[in-house]
């Protein structure tokens, strides 16, 4: 007889999807990453670097924000967003580590 998740269970990973649904974008991938190496970052830097307006650019934001991976603070008319956890670097560095693997699968078969 099978089992079915209880509902604990089942809200745990909701919320481990809503994670990773944020992270789900270009956009977002690459603010995540710049966050990282440089820390906070005003939205007109970020929308300088991705070279969008500013209303698309504070919409990822939302999305992080609201999946909180980033955290703000307004200082005068400034927004500066900076990362509210710093594991999220683990995963990026596990997603590295699988696209290296696929790209030596993939050579392997051309072998």
């Amino acid at each position: 007889m099978k089992e079915h998740m209880d509902e604990k269970t089942q809200a745990r990973y909701q919320a481990r999807a809503q994670i990773v649904k944020a992270m789900a974008h270009p956009t977002r991938l690459f603010i995540v990453d710049e966050l990282s190496n440089h820390g906070e970052r005003c939205v007109c830097e970020l929308t300088e670097m991705i070279g969008t307006d500013m209303s698309t650019v504070s919409r990822h934001l939302s999305v992080l924000k609201e999946a909180g991976l980033v955290q703000d603070d307004k200082r005068s008319q400034m927004v500066y967003y900076r990362l509210r956890v710093n594991c999220i670097l683990k995963f990026f560095a596990c997603i590295t580590s699988v696209i290296a693997d696929n790209a030596e699968r993939q050579e392997k078969l051309l072998l």
